[in-house]
Formats: structure tokens, C-alpha cells, sequence
């Protein structure tokens, strides 16, 4: 058996020791989020034609903290199979369990311990398949027929019933052998074929690319039943040549297991609960789309999207489909879990470039779930440092999809209040000053502000200089802030005032 990745250890956090793996599957998890209170078991049967995404809907889009929901007995099921939503969602709290992280700390301090986690590596190991959960079913041929399984269809425009969206899809480039794992929206067309859509510049679709450049056709394995480490991993932007199975198994603090396929030359995660074998050949197309996406709009038109022809299927009984709901925020399974991860990748990517006096990185949820909008804020060091920063997170390997709005401010506020940045941006920019433009940015197809359609993939960017001036640092006025004796003395006393509400916690004070 050939290596499934290749271990980065000399590139990661070295100094973090792993920490002993709470949870090996989505199973396991699960039961640690019920142990918790955050699992909702839904036993009344439910259809999975839009009345499962309105009930996952209904339950989070007023609760950033709703639990996360298991549909039991979905209407028609025969396998015993179930459905999971909202697994991470918007959830603080279920995306510092998934990494051992304390889901009580500021959520700046939460984006800085997240580096530490995102940066720890530990390779994939082989299982025999017999000692694969995955394999409690194994189907090929005709025996493979998708439609048994509960797939949803989340909204009434949407074109078909999706079963890959809360997924990982499994590519492989031709050179290289690296393997990539991308989470990539999948539409159920028939009992084995599915379709592919991959927005330009993802790595799947530069895989399958290079495979049909070589007159081949492009393997894929996707699991539609998933840990949170991998569909996590699998949302973000890593380097095209950095597997991110060895980053997966540095957020569960334990390896990956990963066993033989039976049609082709791709692992399939061993104890995911769902995974299917595929080729996706050149000019093979079915209509697929739209899907309601993540921008609170329906996706891209239906059009011809190639299609995976599925060769086999594994499952293990009773198998829970993990289905990924895409809706505002905080509805959107790209939630919280998704924001502090591109915040801490962001974060990263300028301490590489080498750019000094970064306190925090924030993109808000609230900004397309994490996309949209970037908060950065510095300690400013000498002239142009500012600027410097706008530019260098607009391009960054983690900001450079789609974000169109870029903004820094000064080190006195949090990028991670709005409330904080929004007085930043009404009282240190000068907008006739302080904007600048990119043209040509790399964006989405799925951007609904673009017209004509195909001019999306390119997209703009604003940077948004919301500190205070430079070169009139001394003269700026002076905020109002309580001096640190009295704070003291009220915080003390706070019992004695009778108010309900906890006391504001104060960093900066009149000194």
C-alpha cells in the first residue's frame, strides 16, 4: 500500500505536544456532544424534501449556539440510516470540543490557540479492511443504488436532492501523488452517478484537470458521512501541494485511518459512516444546480457540471449522513468553526510574510460565514505599516478567495466585536483618504452582486484603513476610557449594585 500523505511535522507546531484523542469517528463524537447537552435527537419521522433543512433552518437562525441535530427516522428511509445538521454550525462550544480547545477563552485568544492546533501534524495510517467500520457494507457494480439513502434537497429552487455537502471528496494529482481533500457540493442524479462542482482554482478541480490533460479520467472518493476534523480541514485553503489529511489528524490529536478501495487507487477513510469509489471522465456532463449556497442566494444556474460515476459504495449500518445546510448566518454549517479556522490560517499567513504588530485577525461570520470580511488589528510601527497590512491579508493564501471587504484598526479594538469595529471605521477613516481598491481578484461563481455571470470568477476587494492616522498619532484626540483604579472598585463591588448582568471586562484604560 502506497503512502497517503506525506507527514509535515518539520513544518507545524512541533511544541505542541497532541493531546490524547477524545474521539476517533463521528460516532464517538457524537456521543461526547450529547454527554455535553448540545445533541438534539429528532424521533419524529421527517421528510427530506425541504422539511429537514426548514426545521434546521428555524432552530438556529436565532441561536448561535443551537444543538447540533440528529434526524432519526427520516421519512422513506430503508436502510436505518439517519441524518446529521447543524454538527458545528455556529457553535463555539462544539468547534473547541473538536479540538480541545476551552470554548470559554475571548475569541481572539480562541483564534491564537487555534494556530497552535491548525499547525500540528500527524501523518495517516493504513487499517486492514477488515478492521474497517466503513466496510460493515460493501457494494459494487449494480449492486451501488445512492437513492436508498436519505439525501436531502434543502431548498424549494434547488435542482435536485444534494448529498454531497456536508462531505470530503478524496482527488489525487497525477505528478505529485498528493492527495487533496476538499469539501465539494455533490447533486444525486441517478442510483450511481453524482455530480462535481468545484469552483476555478479549487484543487480537486486543478486535479481533475490534470488527469483529463493526460487522457485519463480523475478518481474520486467522497465520504458523505464525516468527523468534524476532516470536514473542517477540508473547507479551508491549504497549499496545492499539502495534503490535509496530515492537518486533520493534528486537530483530532491522533492519525487518520485510511484504508484500500476497491476500484481505485485512492484510501477511503476507514471509519467514516459513508464513501463511494469514482471516476469523473472528460466531457461527461449531466445538468446540475442551483443549490441554495452560503451567500443566502441560490448558487450558479443549472448547467453541465461533470459527473461522478460511482463504482462502489461503503457504509456502515445504521449510517449517519452528515448533511451540511447553506443559509445565512448563523444557519450555514460554515459557521463559527469556519471563521476562527480562516482567521487563524489569515493570521499565519502574515506571520510568515514576516509582518510585525498583528493582535488579532477576525473574519465575521456574519460576512457571507466567514468569507466576505476580514478585521485585522495592529500595533502600528512606522509609516506605511498599515497599508502594508491591508495589502499583504487582501492577497494572502487565506484571505485571497473572495473577501471583498479588508480592514485594519488599531490595537485599542477588538476585530472581533463588530460593535468595536464599526466605531473604528465611523471615527478613524476618512473615506476620501482611507480606501483603496484591487481590481481582478481571485472570487467565486457564486457571488450574486457580479454581472454578467461569467465575469464572477473575478471579483474586487476594498481595503479599509480604520486606525488612526499615522503621522498624527500624537495629536489624535483621546478616547474616553475609565481609569484602572475605579474600574477595579466597581468590579469588586458589582454584587453590592443588584444589576443582572455581568460587568464589561476593560483592557484599556485612562493612564
Amino acid at each position: 500500500m502506497e503512502d497517503f500523505g506525506r507527514a509535515q511535522a518539520s513544518n507545524g507546531d512541533e511544541s505542541t505536544a497532541p493531546r490524547a484523542p477524545g474521539w476517533r469517528d463521528l460516532r464517538e463524537w457524537l456521543a461526547l456532544v450529547e454527554a455535553s447537552g448540545d445533541l438534539s435527537r429528532i424521533e419524529t419521522p421527517v421528510s427530506t424534501d425541504l422539511e429537514m433543512s426548514a426545521v434546521t433552518l428555524l432552530a438556529t437562525q436565532n441561536d448561535t449556539e443551537a444543538p447540533a441535530l440528529l434526524f432519526e427516522r427520516p421519512e422513506g428511509d430503508t436502510l436505518g440510516a439517519r441524518v446529521l445538521t447543524n454538527m458545528l454550525g455556529s457553535s463555539v462550544k462544539r468547534y473547541a470540543m473538536s479540538v480541545g480547545l476551552d470554548a470559554s477563552l475571548p475569541l481572539v485568544d480562541l483564534i491564537r490557540e487555534t494556530r497552535s492546533v491548525m499547525n500540528r501534524r500527524i501523518a495517516p495510517v493504513h487499517v486492514p479492511k477488515s478492521e474497517a467500520p466503513v466496510n460493515e457494507v460493501v457494494l459494487t457494480g449494480d449492486d451501488v443504488d445512492l437513492t436508498r439513502f436519505p439525501v436531502p434537497r434543502f431548498w424549494p429552487r434547488d435542482g435536485g436532492p444534494y448529498i454531497g455537502t456536508g462531505d470530503i471528496t478524496f482527488t489525487r494529482d497525477p505528478e505529485s501523488r498528493r492527495i487533496n481533500v476538499g469539501v465539494y457540493r455533490q447533486m444525486l442524479h441517478s442510483r450511481n452517478q453524482v455530480g462535481m462542482w468545484c469552483s476555478p482554482g479549487k484543487n480537486a478541480r486543478l486535479d481533475r484537470e490534470a488527469w483529463w490533460a493526460r487522457g485519463e479520467p480523475c478518481e474520486v472518493v467522497a465520504a458523505y458521512g464525516v468527523d468534524p476534523a476532516l470536514f473542517m480541514v477540508g473547507a479551508q485553503n491549504y497549499p496545492y501541494t499539502e495534503s490535509e489529511l496530515d492537518r486533520a489528524g493534528g486537530l483530532m490529536g491522533a492519525p487518520v485511518e485510511l484504508t484500500d478501495a476497491e476500484c481505485v487507487d485512492l484510501p477511503i477513510p476507514a471509519r467514516a459512516e459513508i464513501v463511494v469509489e469514482g471516476v469523473v471522465r472528460a466531457g461527461e456532463t449531466m445538468m446540475e444546480g442551483p443549490l441554495g449556497e452560503f451567500t443566502g442566494y441560490y448558487g450558479n444556474p443549472s448547467a453541465p457540471q461533470p459527473v461522478i460515476e460511482i463504482k462502489a459504495v461503503h457504509y456502515r449500518k445504521s449510517p449517519i449522513l452528515t448533511a451540511a445546510l447553506m443559509a445565512n448566518y448563523p444557519s450555514c454549517e460554515s459557521g463559527a468553526y469556519f471563521a476562527i479556522m480562516r482567521s487563524a490560517k489569515i493570521w499565519d499567513d502574515l506571520d510568515r510574510l514576516g509582518i510585525s504588530g498583528i493582535r488579532g485577525v477576525y473574519a465575521h461570520p456574519a460576512a457571507a460565514t466567514g468569507w466576505g470580511m476580514v478585521v485585522v488589528s495592529i500595533a502600528q510601527r512606522h509609516a506605511g505599516h498599515v497599508a502594508q497590512v491591508l495589502a499583504l491579508t487582501a492577497q494572502c493564501p487565506g484571505a485571497a478567495y473572495f473577501t471583498k471587504w479588508i480592514v485594519a484598526v488599531d490595537d485599542d479594538v477588538d476585530p472581533t466585536d463588530i460593535n468595536q469595529v464599526l466605531w473604528a471605521m465611523s471615527t478613524r477613516c476618512d473615506p476620501a483618504q482611507d480606501l483603496d481598491f484591487l481590481r481582478n481578484t481571485w472570487s467565486t461563481g457564486l457571488d450574486p452582486s457580479k454581472f454578467p455571470a461569467e465575469s464572477r470568477p473575478y471579483g474586487s476587494k476594498v481595503l479599509i484603513n480604520a486606525c488612526k492616522p499615522h503621522r498624527y498619532l500624537k495629536e489624535f484626540p483621546r478616547r474616553t476610557l475609565l481609569d484602572r483604579s475605579t474600574y477595579e472598585k466597581v468590579a469588586k463591588r458589582w454584587p453590592e449594585y443588584g444589576i443582572p448582568v455581568r460587568p464589561a471586562i476593560v483592557k484599556d484604560f485612562d493612564e
